[in-house]
């Protein structure tokens, strides 16, 4: 258990405890894919929250982007990481965010993909929703070997 982030220790307390934000997370991505297979980028933003696009850099061109970077047609994907924030409580509102990531497989290439989201925020609704969306493919990760979690930066990020 000293390395317990590389044996998903969040991922296996979380089951323990009964929370469900794993197969929260694992619904999240399985809409993601959905939309990118789909070719559906109306659908994928819309999963995205209204504070996420009012804060992101020009995120329809990023949008765009993103369903030209991923080659081929996805296969498969696995988890290889998520965190749950605990919920925040503050003045009677109460926040949680929820981070995950995953390897996905085209028939040309594996894509390691980062996704954050805030699930209630009762003080800001306007903020739940996704949050982050970043990917890398295999070949252009800077880190292989190391599970990836992605900038955080608002928005869709590409290739970093």
């Amino acid at each position: 258990m000293l390395c317990s982030c590389s044996f998903g220790f969040n991922r296996f307390s979380k089951m323990l405890l009964g929370d469900n934000s794993m197969q929260l997370a694992d619904t999240r991505l399985q809409q993601i894919i959905d939309t990118i297979s789909s070719n559906d980028q109306d659908a994928l933003k819309a999963m995205f929250s209204e504070q996420a696009l009012s804060e992101a850099d020009d995120f329809d061109k990023e949008l765009a982007d993103l369903f030209s970077y991923i080659q081929g047609s996805i296969q498969s994907w696995k988890s290889t990481g998520a965190y749950t924030f605990p919920e925040k409580w503050n003045d009677g509102n109460h926040k949680k965010e929820a981070k995950s990531t995953y390897i996905i497989t085209t028939n040309e290439q594996d894509y390691k993909i980062a996704v954050s989201e805030y699930t209630i925020d009762t003080a800001n609704p306007d903020n739940v929703g996704l949050y982050s969306l970043c990917i890398v493919s295999e070949k252009d990760d800077p880190n292989p070997g190391i599970t990836f979690w992605g900038s955080g930066k608002v928005g869709i990020t590409i290739g970093k």
